[in-house]
């Protein structure tokens, strides 16, 4: 820390370790916080108690979590935050009584009474604050009525309040201007993923010894949320598709149910395929990491997608990777015939095409995965992510 100054930082996230199951903002949130705390900043979240599933934590009041400050508010519902929709009922008192601590407020979440909660109460005591929407700034896909009604009582609001809002990419730049939002406000960041966990990668068979999978069957893995958005199943589809040739090669899909997986389990059975698809659940730590390396391609088949943190993870797994072209993370790693391939969303002959010549040439498919791992390690450092988010606050102070 010589010759930075010491801040006081408020980090605001939905949901917060050890809710991983609630997705890929959980953990980049975790991610900058808790380097931004070894770095020597005072560094407070709030969050709520959880996902599916409530944290065996203490409710809210201040839990030491990794040299980290943590308020994990109690929700009223479970049923509504599984779906997206805390309802922190404890966590007005809290920030009346602490906001003023804060140097500055960095909020990972947009629609909800978290980010109504920080917005009102970082402009009651002028306390400057960053909005990073993660994806969900445009009301589209879900929801749309609810969110343009929520838009035009809070929502135009707490994004012209923001000293600056931060895009993955220059897609989502685009549609916080689309919103209303000028240039000079928008600060284009890509996400990045703690590199050091990927050095000393598990040895290759252990997930196939668990699941009982032949040497000889060919993994085609996907990891993420089962939801419709996710785009499984187009997958599912494109996975029957591509059986009628290539009868050797198993579908594993890992992740928790996000309100869409007895809709895929139905289509597999449906196409006949319901034998060959493994659902795991969520996966996490070492058993993650070895179904990436077992794993012979990664398929990212998203309808819409700001940025895939699960490809950098294949990639830094040296996997080559077969994604749709709305993920941004794909749009800067995959390059079609250099680490993987792009198709467009919902096509799935392209799709079950792209999988099927990357399965049948073994050498070509080694060989982009390993390029897609010098990529990913020259190029998404959560290090260097940090070194952003400090110098972007120290600015936003100045």
């Amino acid at each position: 820390m010589e010759g930075r100054q010491v801040l006081k930082i408020l980090q605001v996230t939905s949901f917060f370790r050890p809710s991983w199951e609630a997705g890929g903002i959980a953990k980049i949130c975790y991610d900058i916080s808790k380097r931004l705390a070894q770095r020597g900043h005072e560094v407070t979240v709030y969050t709520t108690d959880g996902f599916k599933s409530r944290v065996n934590v203490q409710k809210n009041c201040r839990v030491f979590v990794e040299d980290m400050n943590v308020f994990y508010f109690s929700n009223m519902s479970l049923f509504l935050a599984s779906r997206n929709l805390c309802t922190p009922y404890m966590a007005p008192l809290i920030a009346r009584k602490h906001m003023e601590e804060f140097d500055i407020i960095h909020v990972h979440t947009f629609r909800t009474i978290l980010a109504i909660l920080i917005w009102h109460y970082a402009n009651k005591y002028g306390i400057p604050y960053v909005l990073q929407a993660h994806g969900s700034v445009l009301p589209f896909f879900q929801r749309q009525r609810l969110k343009q009604v929520f838009d035009s009582l809070f929502g135009y609001r707490i994004l012209k309040d923001a000293s600056k809002v931060i895009a993955v990419s220059q897609m989502e730049a685009d549609q916080y201007a689309s919103m209303g939002l000028s240039e000079e406000k928008i600060e284009i960041t890509p996400h990045g993923i703690n590199l050091s966990q990927f050095n000393e990668l598990p040895k290759r068979g252990a997930f196939r010894r668990k699941y009982a999978i032949d040497s000889q069957e060919k993994i085609i893995l996907y990891v993420g949320r089962i939801h419709r958005i996710k785009g499984v199943d187009i997958l599912i589809k494109a996975y029957a598709n591509l059986l009628r040739e290539f009868r050797h090669a198993k579908l594993v899909i890992v992740g928790p149910d996000d309100g869409y997986l007895s809709s895929c389990k139905e289509l597999a059975i449906r196409l006949g395929v319901e034998k060959k698809i493994l659902f795991t659940g969520p996966l996490y730590g070492g058993e993650k990491l070895q179904v990436y390396v077992d794993a012979d391609v990664f398929v990212s088949p998203s309808r819409y997608e700001v940025f895939g943190m699960t490809v950098l993870e294949a990639c830094a797994c040296a996997k080559s990777v077969v994604a749709t072209n709305v993920a941004a993370a794909a749009q800067g790693i995959i390059i079609n015939g250099r680490t993987g391939f792009l198709v467009q969303p919902e096509n799935v002959l392209e799709l079950a095409e792209a999988l099927g010549y990357l399965l049948t040439n073994e050498a070509e498919s080694l060989k982009m995965g390993m390029q897609a791992r010098e990529d990913v390690m020259n190029m998404f450092s959560v290090q260097g992510v940090v070194d952003k988010m400090e110098n972007l606050y120290e600015k936003i102070l100045r």
